[in-house]
């Protein structure tokens, strides 16, 4: 399924990739830039902008400020959510509490749920070739 993407967004996905938030600067640099598998800051997926995507894994990770859990916050979370999931993608939630107090156990849970989406989706597409596949994935020691 082909990825749909709004490009009205595009500067201000540019933005956000220029301006993130400390926390969402904290995982890009510290983990996610260097990951053995493509993640992308930023990405507009419809009409939205996710903070982290991996392709591959059809994985959103989302960073959660205090904003995500006002009334309205979680309106729009839930909307974007039903939209993500109708595009078979999962979403990985973290607050931002999360990476200030366990920010190795957060880059734990991100690189067991890729590994095991990109399991999945090779079988699920029948696909035993490495293309498509994470090479040279560790373990986080």
């Amino acid at each position: 399924m082909t990825i749909p993407k709004d490009n009205t967004q595009l500067e201000n996905a540019r933005r956000l990739r220029r301006e993130m938030t400390p926390h969402e600067r904290k995982l890009w640099y510290l983990f996610l830039r260097r990951y053995p598998v493509n993640i992308y800051k930023q990405r507009i997926i419809g009409r939205f902008i996710v903070d982290f995507y991996c392709a591959s894994a059809r994985l959103v990770i989302e960073l959660d400020g205090s904003q995500h859990y006002e009334p309205q916050g979680l309106a729009y979370d839930a909307e974007r959510s039903q939209f993500l999931m109708s595009l078979g993608l999962e979403i990985l939630r973290f607050s931002n509490r999360d990476i200030d107090r366990d920010f190795r156990g957060v880059c734990t849970q991100i690189d067991l749920i890729i590994r095991k989406r990109l399991q999945d989706l090779s079988v699920t597409c029948g696909d035993s070739s490495p293309k498509g596949r994470a090479k040279g994935l560790h373990p986080i020691t």
